[in-house]
């Protein structure tokens, strides 16, 4: 399963990579990661297809979450990829704007990585 993972925090990528290690070496996930809405979009123009799980956090300078998920669900090639969306923010605006746009799933930062594989269909 490719997982393309969105977010402006840097520290983003070691985190998964450290938290998934397992599945990684096991080859049951691979990650991909854009640290912008426009870099995530541009990969998923170039890679069509093969992101099946997108996970993107909603607070980015440029282009947000909220926008990469409309133009994931209007301007990607069906079927769409599943897209959960991340947050610090766990207000009911942002939840209500996601589920809106066609976001498959929300989840809160600290990020839960147990709830997250168990999401993702991959055994601990």
């Amino acid at each position: 399963m490719k997982i393309l993972v969105v977010d402006d925090e840097k520290d983003m990528k070691t985190l998964f990579e450290q938290k998934f290690r397992r599945e990684i070496r096991d080859g049951k996930a691979q990650f991909v990661f854009a640290t912008s809405g426009e870099e995530a979009f541009c990969y998923l123009q170039n890679h069509d297809h093969e992101a099946v799980l997108i996970l993107s956090d909603i607070n980015m300078p440029g282009m947000t979450g909220l926008q990469l998920l409309e133009k994931i669900k209007h301007e990607h090639k069906m079927p769409p990829p599943v897209v959960m969306m991340i947050t610090a923010y766990g207000d009911e605006e942002n939840y209500s704007r996601a589920m809106q746009l066609g976001a498959d799933d929300f989840l809160t930062k600290p990020l839960d990585f147990s709830l997250l594989k168990d999401k993702l269909k991959i055994p601990l």
